[in-house]
């Protein structure tokens, strides 16, 4: 028995990393707060959410809608999934008490057989009620994925089915005594031994007069050897059927496995839904569009983990990228850059899971890799320079790139000045943009972004964080053409002023002058979002 709840044609299987640098990823979008809502402290959900996330780039639209379709089903029965989920972690469980001493440790035929027994009928109690909700919710699903596992269920375990198994694991206990066959070889011993079905066993008075002899024995108690060699036979002859039963029980283990595993996904993910919709957030259903068509657009897309984190809703962006290839985004400090490039992040591994997405409505062409350069602390143990750190990583990634991935970069190349630094970039994105790389860009370098600017291109987009003329910030992106300023004098005011009190105009005289020789000096780096 298959499930095929996450892909139509296999089991959810995927290979130990679906994504190149799995910890920057999860670093960098802050995944580990997403899977923690998704999973609580329980670590198989934590391991499937993680395995789904990144293996979800391999996957194509007609996947991504098959578990959309599933999804939405979950969402309509919570009670129903989270049973059959609970129900197959307890037989699991189960199968690992019942099943420990004899298919665990033991050697011997006869512990095997009688441990085979007791889990197969602890696995047909569980396969009865399994087949009992399956009659009971069916009509409640609408998805292909559940419909098929729902008659797969009602189709392959019918009373009759269900009946013959226990009435064989009855016979197998072999409470009448054990009937075997055997022949014997060259030098007289036993070979080729079977288990033969005993027929129902006759009257005394028909054994009386039964014109057919039969030879018996009986073993004295105190003949140990003796019970020792009949212990042997009947091993030999129960061997076969105690391999028989321990496969049979370890397919059905194998069902109830991957039916954990891939309700998992979904438990995960509804889960997820109540953290943000108690905030409450809004979710969409993304449309996922064909790779390399350049379709990208969105409305009212956050940043899910920030909200999760804040215990709030958090400002949203709508854009309309179609048939950009390079998102230019710049501004003011503190304005929602970084949290925005976040949450497109978040949003394409999302979508590529075959899961909601952070929005009101969302857009996007399949990626065949997510790739993110962020700027990085000063680290000690580093045995080179901020800049060659950057550069190291950068070549890295370029050596795994493939056509139509994402790229992702947030204050890249800042560790040295506003030429060097945008000359860097702008020869990186260039060469990207050649290999149908598709790039987001968090910058503060103007020469920069102000050089892809002039040129006018048609699948540029540019992007500004919004500041309003008192220097508010509402943390919303627009479009916009690249600022020669990051706002750090409100910054600075916004700091200084309400903290000591200085709001006279002297002072906020030397506080633009700090600023002004402050960027001068250093500012050209770029100044991250905080």
């Amino acid at each position: 028995m298959k499930v095929f709840l996450m892909h139509p044609d296999r089991d959810f299987n995927p290979p130990p990393t679906g994504a190149w640098d799995t910890a920057d990823l999860t670093k960098d979008l802050e995944l580990d707060t997403l899977w923690k809502a998704m999973a609580g402290e329980d670590s198989f959900l934590h391991g499937v959410a993680r395995e789904a996330f990144f293996s979800g780039l391999r996957n194509d639209v007609d996947t991504i809608l098959y578990r959309q379709a599933a999804l939405r089903d979950c969402l309509k029965n919570q009670d129903v999934v989270k049973y059959l989920y609970n129900l197959a972690v307890e037989a699991i469980e189960r199968e690992k008490k019942e099943g420990f001493f004899g298919r665990g440790v033991s050697h011997y035929p006869a512990s095997i057989l009688h441990s085979s027994i007791s889990v197969l009928e602890m696995f047909s109690g569980m396969l009865r009620t399994l087949r009992d909700q399956a009659r009971a919710h069916a009509s409640r699903f609408d998805s292909e994925a559940f419909t098929r596992l729902f008659g797969m269920i009602e189709t392959e375990l019918d009373d009759d089915y269900l009946g013959q198994i226990d009435a064989l694991l009855k016979e197998l206990k072999f409470k009448d005594g054990l009937l075997l066959s055997a022949e014997l070889d060259s030098g007289n011993r036993g070979t080729h031994y079977i288990v033969r079905r005993a027929g129902e066993r006759p009257h005394w008075w028909e054994r009386l007069f039964d014109p057919h002899s039969a030879y018996s024995f009986r073993l004295d108690p105190r003949d140990e050897r003796g019970a020792q060699a009949l212990s042997e036979i009947r091993d030999r002859g129960i061997n076969q059927v105690a391999n028989v039963l321990g496969q049979s029980a370890d397919h059905i283990l194998g069902f109830f496995q991957a039916l954990r595993r891939e309700l998992a996904f979904y438990v995960g993910c509804l889960s997820l839904n109540e953290r943000l919709a108690a905030l409450p957030a809004q979710l969409c259903f993304p449309q996922p569009m064909p790779t390399g068509s350049r379709r990208q657009g969105f409305r009212g897309l956050y940043d899910a983990c920030l909200a999760l984190q804040m215990g709030r809703t958090v400002v949203g962006n709508t854009v309309d990228a179609e048939g950009k290839s390079l998102v230019i985004i710049t501004g003011a400090n503190q304005g929602g850059k970084s949290s925005f490039l976040r949450g497109i992040g978040l949003a394409q591994l999302m979508m590529q899971s075959g899961m909601f997405v952070a929005a009101e409505s969302f857009e996007a062409e399949c990626c065949t890799g997510l790739f993110t350069h962020y700027k990085r602390e000063e680290d000690a143990s580093m045995k080179s320079g901020k800049l060659d750190e950057e550069l190291a990583r950068m070549s890295d990634i370029a050596d795994r790139l493939v056509p139509n991935a994402i790229m992702l970069f947030n204050e890249s190349f800042a560790a040295t000045n506003e030429r060097e630094g945008s000359e860097i970039a702008g020869q990186v994105v260039r060469a990207l943009l050649e290999k149908h790389i598709k790039v987001f860009f968090v910058t503060h370098f103007y020469q920069f972004s102000h050089d892809f600017f002039d040129r006018k291109a048609d699948d540029v987009l540019f992007l500004r964080a919004e500041r309003l003329a008192d220097g508010t910030r509402t943390f919303r992106l627009v479009e916009g053409e690249p600022l020669e300023t990051s706002h750090g004098e409100d910054l600075y005011r916004k700091i200084f002023d309400d903290e000591d009190g200085l709001a006279n105009d002297a002072t906020g005289g030397e506080a633009a002058t700090v600023h002004d020789q402050t960027r001068k000096r250093s500012g050209e780096q770029g100044e991250g979002d905080a």
